[in-house]
């Protein structure tokens, strides 16, 4: 008799915490499949640390290989799920497409960053959800800063010297505190002209700070952002964006290179294509986790509207708190129904919770017992070594390091703004250099794989909205036409956009210059005509062609590049 089959969509807080508990309940009396993007679950609460320089990027990411030995890992995005056929159709990180069959299916994809029709902000704004952010933030901070130390003075200087951060919530207080302390640090190697000091600022339209938490708590955050120098301005947001700074909506105009999106999270869209019953796109389900006419379909975390029975008619909260717990539940759960005994509903707790607020300074509420201070920031970091799945000697190494030594402020240049645009459906992937999209989805007729998709989806981690685990717990589209390059002489001037040519300014709000390493022109813009001479693209026209075959070999193809790496969280 052949094992069931459980496929998992998602490997972030939700998705990860399922194939755990499922493998150790099931004991090898299943086969278990992780459906995921990337081949680590990533720790999104400590993603401020990472973009400060204070924690490597490895030390939030643990291995999914490693950790999960029982549990198949496939790399791809989850584009179509067949509920009747029990299939879901995949594209694989080289844009190769696939599919697994299931007997038992656990939608667990998570959360993207949450847009708003503001004019401006998607082309020059960037969200906080994924490691390659993380990345490009820390090396796009840490340039502004040398930029206008090298340019002394001038309102260029003050802009680069501004950053402005939208939502105050976990994620946008937590980088907005941990900002400031990064750039105060740079400027001690890089002296600013005399009087000036790096700006940032914290834009809401809630009355106060982290409107979550109750009213001390967050005037404690309140307080300690204001006395490090943090322009905290709640009632205001961004009413438009531009190259050069942000409109607010009082009116004032903040010029700037950098915007933070940190206003919060939707569902992924992959629940929104199944055509199920949601609720403000998240799958409706039962108290059991079990999607209502698809018992053996599955889902938890942030793409799931889980019933909250502490509070009847309502729904728990798009946070990795719940999406934790759920994943433990939903675990349980499928080994049951795979015995055939009862299954349990979900019930929650809060235990408190915990905000970073860099230093030694945090805001913590532990069993009801309201902290600030070093005793909160002692509670908070040891929350975190607690509830990492992994890496905890190294992210503790790495605390100790950062309190005796020095930040190690350089640039790497790994990721570049093109690679990760606001309005993304993958933001745990760089957008790779031939500006394909990872996001494929079968043809409603002919159920295949590799269709275009218009609502495109993957498998993205689960679970931990805004708060992202902060809450203390017991997280090949259509191909692009490209246009023959220009002739590229032997002698001649080279191209602008190739290596060795003049360099292109780098453009204001982000944007590349065209003649980065790894990078694309600026033209290659979502949305926008593709770089000319990019691998992949239509050879130029002095390569050898079928003419010249029989005087000089034929050249190879270019070897497909595969795409750079939530979680969820």
């Amino acid at each position: 008799m052949s094992r069931p089959r459980i496929v998992i969509v998602g490997a972030g807080f939700a998705g990860y915490r399922t194939a755990r508990t499922l493998a150790r309940a099931a004991r090898g009396r299943a086969e278990i499949t992780l459906l995921n993007p990337t081949d680590y679950f990533l720790y999104l609460p400590l993603l401020p640390q990472v973009a400060a320089g204070i924690l490597e990027p490895r030390r939030v990411t643990v291995s999914l290989a490693g950790t999960l030995p029982d549990v198949r890992l496939v790399l791809g995005e989850a584009g179509h799920v067949d509920l009747d056929g029990r299939t879901v159709h995949y594209t694989g990180p080289e844009g190769e497409p696939g599919s697994l069959g299931y007997d038992r299916l656990v939608l667990a994809a998570g959360s993207v960053n949450k847009l708003l029709p503001i004019p401006g902000v998607a082309e020059h704004a960037h969200g906080f959800r994924g490691l390659p952010e993380a990345l490009y933030l820390r090396d796009h901070v840490t340039r502004q800063v040398e930029l206008a130390a090298s340019d002394g003075e001038g309102p260029l200087c003050s802009a680069r010297c501004t950053f402005v951060v939208v939502g105050a919530g976990y994620t946008g207080t937590e980088v907005a505190a941990q900002g400031q302390l990064f750039t105060d640090a740079l400027v001690r190697a890089h002296p600013l002209r005399k009087g000036m000091r790096p700006r940032w600022l914290l834009l809401d339209v809630a009355e106060r700070v982290l409107p979550e938490l109750d009213e001390r708590l967050s005037g404690t955050a309140d307080r300690v952002l204001r006395e490090r120098g943090v322009d905290v301005r709640m009632g205001t947001s961004v009413k438009e964006a531009t190259p050069d700074g942000v409109l607010l909506t009082d009116g004032e105009f903040v010029g700037t290179r950098t915007l933070v999106w940190c206003v919060g999270v939707r569902p992924d869209p992959l629940a929104e294509s199944l055509g199920l019953p949601m609720e403000r796109g998240r799958l409706l389900v039962e108290p059991t986790l079990q999607v209502p006419g698809r018992p053996e379909v599955f889902a938890c975390g942030d793409a799931a509207a889980v019933p909250d029975l502490e509070k009847p008619g309502a729904y728990t909260p798009m946070t990795a708190q719940h999406a934790w717990r759920q994943g433990k539940v939903a675990g349980h759960n499928i080994a049951a129904s795979l015995t055939g005994r009862e299954l349990r509903p979900y019930r929650h707790k809060d235990m408190g919770f915990v905000v970073d607020l860099g230093g030694v300074k945090a805001a913590a509420n532990p069993l009801g017992v309201p902290l600030s201070g070093l005793p909160a920031g002692a509670v908070t970091r040891g929350y975190h070594l607690a509830a990492m799945p992994g890496n905890r000697v190294r992210v503790a190494a790495d605390w100790l390091l950062d309190a005796v030594l020095p930040r190690q402020a350089v640039q790497l240049g790994l990721v570049r703004s093109w690679s990760v645009p606001l309005d993304t459906a993958s933001p745990e992937l760089a957008r790779v250099p031939d500006g394909r999209e990872r996001r494929r989805e079968p043809d409603a007729a002919s159920g295949g794989a590799d269709a275009p998709s218009a609502s495109g989806r993957k498998a993205v981690g689960g679970g931990g909205g805004d708060d992202t685990s902060r809450t203390i717990t017991s997280p090949t589209p259509e191909p692009v036409k490209s246009e023959p390059a220009k002739k590229n002489r032997p002698g001649a001037e080279p191209a602008k956009n190739q290596p060795g040519g003049e360099p292109a300014r780098n453009q204001p709000g982000g944007e590349p210059a065209r003649n980065q390493p790894g990078g694309e022109p600026a033209r290659n813009q979502p949305g926008g005509e593709p770089a000319r001479n990019q691998p992949g693209r239509e050879p130029a026209k002095n390569r050898p062609g079928p003419e010249s075959a029989g005087k000089q070999p034929r050249p190879q193809p270019a070897p497909t590049r595969s795409a750079p790496q939530e979680g969820d969280r």
